[in-house]
């Protein structure tokens, strides 16, 4: 027998093991903080889908002691956990073998972001859920923001407290459905002060770190926005399905149409300052044109591409014969709410040419504001 360990899928493989098969629906309760009642949150559901019938067990909840959280747990049948001994010390683990021969339609499984303990099947939580899922289970589960990979860094450098145990990014976007727990900071610190989260004796001293007032608000803001990103993400595959018009959008999306002209610098910072005001997503559009191809067009192209890209836009290279029908299918398909298009001092045909092809994009996106900036040679 070999005592080698399990090999770990990578992303792509959990992903490819449920794509075009059945499987279970994945809810996260996401919170900025312990005590914002994600547990709490994720037991009354279940509680109530008990009650319509459902078969809910938990697999693992953690309840820290909170009385009103033990007492929702104490209603729900609990599959046994797993006893390991790693380094001298007894821990209990959650049982996947277990709820796999249970069967359940529903199952608890807190804290995602948990790493396992040496001689389970997985290293980490996440991958004991997405094998549940795999058997056609659905699961309920719970996370803060600051265990969310790419937000990571950021908590740290704001709080100064390390995450030791993460999620990745991908595990989150795998979520059918999440959905926010959510305290104002001064009532997350009412709380705090009462003791119902922490025992009297770890109050103040977490008051004056992880649960500082400013530290709450950037990692609330932080949650809201992962948030609106599901949601915006959700909106995205209704309207792809349901083959619906551009006007289906939440976010904002700003977009500046740029050429090769030098004057297009003025436009991309005017777009990154709307975005930004806004909290929007930047995109910066260019198509294609057999006139930018000279040395010199080229390098003045280019230099407005890595200006856009300096300031975050996210860079769309558009080919086809027509620049007006050509913006307009990736602004609709992209669902843009904001355009940005410049306009030279130009008088005589050449305005004309210019409003025509004003009014063939309006057209074609009728669901977009459009903005129009009157821009001087330099």
């Amino acid at each position: 027998m070999s005592s080698e360990p399990p090999r770990t899928k990578t992303p792509d493989e959990w992903l490819a093991a449920v794509a075009g098969q059945k499987r279970g629906r994945f809810k996260v309760f996401l919170g900025y903080a312990p005590g914002v009642g994600k547990t709490f949150s994720m037991l009354s559901e279940a509680v109530r889908r008990k009650s319509r019938g459902e078969d809910v067990v938990i697999g693992i909840v953690e309840t820290h002691g909170r009385a009103r959280t033990a007492e929702l747990a104490d209603q729900l049948e609990q599959v046994p956990r797993k006893l390991l001994e790693y380094k001298g010390t007894l821990f209990e683990e959650m049982d996947v073998d277990a709820i796999l021969a249970r069967k359940p339609e529903v199952v608890l499984i807190d804290e995602l972001a948990h790493t396992n303990i040496e001689g389970t099947s997985h290293a980490k939580r996440f991958q004991d859920v997405l094998q549940i899922l795999e058997a056609e289970i659905d699961v309920l589960s719970t996370l803060n923001i600051q265990h969310v990979e790419s937000i990571t860094p950021k908590v740290q450098s704001l709080t100064g407290i390390t995450v030791r145990e993460t999620v990745p990014d991908w595990v989150l976007d795998r979520a059918d459905e999440i959905v926010l727990s959510d305290l104002t900071p001064e009532a997350l610190a009412h709380r705090m002060e009462r003791g119902d989260i922490y025992p009297q004796e770890r109050v103040e001293r977490a008051l004056s770190n992880f649960f500082r007032r400013g530290n709450l608000i950037a990692l609330r803001e932080m949650a809201l926005q992962r948030v609106t990103r599901a949601v915006d993400r959700t909106l995205d595959d209704y309207v792809e399905r349901k083959r619906l018009s551009g006007h289906w959008q939440i976010a904002e999306r700003v977009a500046v149409c740029i050429s090769a002209n030098p004057e297009s610098r003025d436009l991309i910072a005017r777009g990154a300052r709307m975005a930004e005001a806004m909290n929007g997503e930047f995109f910066v559009l260019y198509v294609e044109l057999d006139g930018d191809r000279t040395e010199s067009r080229r390098r003045a192209l280019e230099a407005n591409i890595q200006f856009a890209e300096n300031v975050g836009a996210r860079v769309v290279r558009l080919k086809g014969s027509s620049v007006p029908v050509t913006t307009a299918e990736y602004i609709s398909k992209n669902r843009i709410t904001q355009v940005i298009f410049g306009r030279s001092a130009i008088k005589g045909w050449r305005q004309y040419l210019y409003y025509r092809a004003l009014g063939k994009f309006m057209s074609e996106a009728p669901h977009v504001d459009v903005h129009i900036v009157t821009q001087q040679p330099k």
